[in-house]
């Protein structure tokens, strides 16, 4: 289950979105490892930036950019020379997709085509993992599994199944795992860590809130969502990369990423354990909340489990504790040393466990096709 220091030592690698929440964990999490890491994207959107606090010693190498200028993509594909990639470029908030659609999809969908066109255009390339979401799939309600039909009742999912619909075709026409690639689709749920200062999204907005000494507003305190820590989500995305580059046509397809069952907390019980951790007061909910959101998103990590040997390290209450601890650090004291201690912690708990092997599926799986058949 621990990422293989040994596999990842000198590799290249290519993260878009590196400047982000997820990515600067991920660009973190690489360079202990060991990788030649570089980055595509915009610079940092929000202060403090973790990305600029993290001190990277060697970089990563950062290629200005926007992921819809295909060109610009194409050109930093044959500088990095990757053979890997992560595709953590897009919009990723739900209230912001309601605001501007048009936007969301030439980002969420478009930035995904441009990408695969990259990789068409570039030799070399031996893994590609797409992150999208867990709101891709039609019934969210159920604990969805990777074969459940895809849609999407807003922008923002909208655009997540059209990414996912656009992957398979270009896997099935273009760049097929028997030519030496694995592509695959990544949807984690709600993913929480130190340092996200994104607006409209929960974990950020109480921080910021009760930092300033305001009564956060919680917009639906009864959803429920599959809550996991970014090391647990990135973790998984490692070892996806991993069974991607080794065993392409075992390996491509989609994954699902979240907590065990029973983590799938409501927005108030989060908001409830972060007020404990940090020593806050209380909250209030918004008596008129904005557009429709699904009450209830549950996943089936399953596939995950049994397939790649990856579980969840963290419980959703030791995810919320890490995340809350990382905050406390940067408001503290100004610093992100507590991110890369906190990955090698984490590390430190994953050698603890027994290691579980990757298990492939005896044929390539049917699993992304079925669901587009039975979507729309």
């Amino acid at each position: 289950m621990q990422p293989d220091a040994g596999f990842w030592q000198g590799r290249r690698v290519l993260v878009t979105g590196h400047a982000g929440f997820k990515g600067t964990w991920l660009c973190a999490w690489l360079q202990e490892l060991g990788a030649e890491v570089t980055g595509f994207g915009h610079p940092p959107r929000y202060t403090p930036s973790l990305f600029e606090l993290i001190g990277f010693a060697k970089g990563p190498a950062a290629i200005e950019g926007d992921v819809r200028d295909g060109a610009a993509l194409t050109e930093a594909l044959a500088t990095a020379r990757p053979e890997i990639i992560f595709h953590l470029a897009g919009r990723p908030i739900v209230l912001e997709a309601y605001r501007d659609p048009l936007g969301t999809l030439e980002t969420n969908l478009m930035g995904t085509v441009n990408l695969l066109e990259a990789v068409r255009a570039t030799p070399g390339v031996r893994a590609l993992v797409i992150v999208t979401s867990d709101k891709c799939y039609r019934e969210p309600h159920q604990a969805c599994r990777e074969n459940d039909p895809l849609g999407g009742d807003e922008p923002y999912a909208a655009s997540k199944a059209c990414a996912e619909i656009v992957v398979q075709a270009w896997r099935n026409t273009y760049l097929p795992p028997r030519a030496g690639i694995g592509i695959a689709t990544a949807r984690a749920g709600n993913v929480i860590g130190g340092g996200d200062w994104s607006a409209h999204r929960l974990v950020p907005d109480l921080v910021r809130a009760f930092a300033s000494g305001r009564t956060p507003v919680l917009r639906r305190p009864g959803a429920i969502r599959p809550w996991q820590h970014v090391l647990d989500a990135l973790g998984g995305y490692l070892r996806l990369a991993q069974a991607l580059f080794t065993d392409p046509t075992r390996f491509s397809g989609a994954w699902n990423f979240g907590p065990e069952p029973g983590g799938e907390w409501t927005v108030a019980e989060i908001a409830a354990a972060v007020s404990r951790r940090l020593g806050a007061g209380p909250w209030q909910t918004e008596p008129q909340p904005s557009p429709v959101e699904a009450p209830l998103q549950r996943l089936s990590i399953e596939r995950a489990k049994k397939r790649l040997g990856w579980r969840p390290l963290l419980s959703t209450a030791e995810a919320v504790a890490w995340t809350v601890d990382g905050y406390k650090e940067l408001l503290e004291t100004g610093r992100a040393d507590w991110l890369r201690d906190q990955i090698r912690r984490y590390g430190d708990r994953l050698g603890a466990r027994e290691p579980r092997p990757v298990s492939a599926p005896a044929e390539l799986d049917p699993e992304v096709r079925h669901a587009l058949s039975t979507s729309g």
